[in-house]
């Protein structure tokens, strides 16, 4: 969604200049370090300090260094992101919460003035639903106070001081293995119990994922280096094998995973999103369907809650709001589904791409770029992301699972009022990672594609308008690069007639995608120039920064899109519907409205799907009217600017990028 810059529950106290979680030394991911931990003999240096720190803290609580360093990696790894608050309030490397200084709480698709649902053939779905106030934050929004009580140590402390955080963490994890009746033991293994308890979550299903995610990073190994410039290894365990049993003392509630669509490796429940009629034919919060019998569903969007778990929830079960499939929560990422895959959603702001689609929404704050994102959460959403692909045929790449802020405005009007989550925090590369589909260099330089990887942490460019509008935010690495109308830094953004139809430039706010690629994304090269290399971009050639030294961007190959010889210009659509002669008795057609964009003679677009045009109709409650009409007209999905686009068949030609 959009990001609030004015947000009176915003703490600017806490909004310190840091480095994200990011690919820096090892590509973070988990390799197998048998034996990999430093030599106890090793003249101390200021990157080891932090490993210093676990080692002390495991000393000082009984705690074995591996299980310190496995949660910590789970919940963190091993960033202390300045003492910045992540987007459940948790912080430092054990993620310690403290939620009553750290949350803010603005609704999701009340920010802005898109449409959720996005079908002009049904009134607008605008919402302004309050998230509702708690009276009480639970257990797990509040272990740092916990931990000041444990050690004696100041919260301001436990916040801002990485060994003091490690420390707190190693204090809570000693009083969970005590209250569970087990002893101090030097064996990781008999921690199990202790570890799923440390997640907060108050189920055993949460609670178990949770813990063999950990215990699989102990039995793995990892090495990093932090956003803070240390090295951390954990030494791999290979035989650790953890007394599951302990779980069943830890009093924790059990719940059904009955009626969910997960993999089995995830702990997800069921809470419905009701679909109930008001009157008038007026209802909500979803439509009916039979996916993927009836049409095929072809994109995962990625979303970010902007409200905190809790709230979020009681919002999808509001009959008036709107919908989308699954929520994940950040502390330990426990899932829960809403809507089935057969039904559509009302998440995306596009109608075509609602009905082709599944929608996760992942508890975060776009517009506080302090606020990051939990390793538990990112590798849950990765699961659950993987186990649809399979079982959709959803391609894993980033013309299938998009952003929000990649979901194109249905027509000319609605642009300007789309969401923009889940930001350029959002870590794609790492994600990736998670999901086995990790981005690199295709093609030589001739390949003709590039496709956008800037190095997470190191890349932070500037947005304004995260805490006060026009303000600096904190410093922050990004997964977005930004465009130049020529190959200098001092050459005017790229401009966005949809957003700004009068010719305004674009601005570098952090709501504002009209100047900018992300990680993953793929174009046809237009130019280079030394550091600089051009794309085709909205209709345009955009400069990016790319150096050899510091690439942002790797070379690719595949096919594109130009026009149709003869042709100047072609037009470009928010969606991909059916020509007005295939639409039955009793079905009103629906426009195929043009952007205000033009793809024109010489430019090349990279290619996702070749769809035929598809329409969902379903405008009453009752079902037996709801029809899927499919065209003879076919399109094709183009990565044309931030977002996604389509062009017909018919109006292009298909080339190798390389020609």
């Amino acid at each position: 969604m959009r990001g609030s810059a004015t947000d009176p529950r915003s703490t600017v106290g806490h909004r310190r200049a840091r480095g994200a979680a990011g690919a820096v030394a090892s590509a973070a991911l988990l390799l197998p370090l048998l034996g990999a931990a430093p030599s106890p003999g090793a003249a101390p240096d200021s990157s080891a300090e932090l490993q210093r720190a676990f080692a002390t803290a495991s000393a000082d609580h009984q705690v074995p260094q591996s299980v310190l360093l496995g949660v910590s990696y789970l919940q963190s790894r091993w960033d202390t992101h300045a003492g910045a608050p992540s987007v459940s309030g948790g912080y430092g490397p054990m993620h310690l919460t403290d939620a009553r200084s750290a949350i803010a709480g603005a609704p999701h698709h009340s920010a802005g003035t898109e449409d959720a649902r996005g079908d002009e053939a049904r009134t607008a779905l605008l919402p302004t639903t309050e998230v509702p106030e708690n009276s009480q934050l639970p257990a797990r929004l509040k272990t740092l106070p916990k931990a000041a009580e444990l050690t004696g140590i100041p919260a301001e402390r436990l916040r801002t001081d990485a060994a003091a955080n490690i420390e707190g963490g190693a204090a809570l994890l000693a009083a969970a293995q005590k209250k569970l009746g087990e002893p101090l033991s030097g064996d990781a293994a008999d921690w199990y119990g202790a570890v799923a308890v440390f997640s907060g979550a108050d189920d055993t299903a949460t609670a178990a994922a949770y813990a063999r995610d950990v215990y699989d990073v102990i039995r793995e190994g990892a090495r990093r280096t932090t956003d803070a410039g240390q090295s951390v290894t954990l030494a791999a365990e290979p035989g650790s094998a953890p007394d599951t049993a302990q779980l069943g003392r830890a009093g924790l509630r059990s719940v059904s995973a009955d009626g969910t669509e997960c993999p089995k490796s995830l702990a997800c429940e069921w809470i419905p999103a009701p679909y109930e009629e008001f009157g008038d034919n007026d209802y909500g919060n979803h439509d009916l369907g039979d996916r993927p019998a009836s049409q095929s569903i072809r994109y995962l969007v990625i979303h970010d809650t902007e409200g905190r778990w809790d709230g979020v929830i009681n919002l999808v079960q509001d009959p008036t709001y709107v919908s989308w499939n699954y929520t994940l929560r950040s502390t330990d990422g426990h899932v829960a589904q809403h809507v089935k895959a057969k039904d559509v959603a009302w998440h995306a702001g596009n109608w075509y791409i609602n009905a082709k689609s599944i929608g996760l929404e992942h508890e975060g704050f776009l517009a506080s770029p302090d606020a990051w994102y939990t390793e538990a959460m990112y590798r849950s959403s990765a699961r659950l992301v993987k186990y649809l692909a399979r079982k959709y045929g959803i391609p894993l790449d980033r013309q299938h699972v998009l952003g929000h802020d990649n979901v194109p405005g249905p027509t000319t009007a609605t642009i300007p009022g789309m969401h923009t989550d889940p930001g350029p925090y959002w870590d794609w590369r790492h994600y990736f990672r998670l999901l086995g589909r990790p981005f690199h260099a295709t093609a030589g330089r001739g390949g003709g594609l590039v496709t956008v990887l800037p190095d997470f942490t190191a890349n932070q460019p500037v947005y304004t308008g995260c805490v006060t509008a026009g303000l600096p935010c904190a410093s922050h690495g990004s997964s977005e690069v930004r465009l130049y109308s020529g190959p200098d830094e001092t050459a005017p953004l790229i401009k966005d007639i949809g957003l700004r139809p009068k010719g305004d430039d674009s601005t570098i706010d952090v709501n504002d995608v009209g100047s900018r690629v992300s990680t993953g994304q793929r174009y046809a090269v237009a130019d280079r120039a030394g550091d600089w290399t051009a794309i085709w971009y909205l209709g345009q050639k955009a400069w990016f920064k790319n150096p050899k030294k510091q690439p942002t961007a790797v070379n690719a190959s595949g096919l594109v899109v130009t026009p149709r010889a003869g042709l100047t210009d072609i037009p470009v659509y928010g969606r991909a519907y059916p020509e007005k002669e295939a639409y039955p008795a009793g079905v009103p057609a629906q426009s195929v409205s043009p952007l205000p964009y033009k793809l024109l003679e010489g430019q090349k677009y990279a290619i996702g799907d070749e769809v035929p045009g598809e329409y969902y109709y379903a405008v009453t409650f009752d079902t037996p009217s709801h029809k899927v009409v499919t065209g003879t007209d076919r399109y094709y999905e183009i990565q044309f600017g931030h977002r996604v686009a389509f062009v017909r068949a018919a109006d292009v030609q298909v080339v190798s990028s390389r020609s």
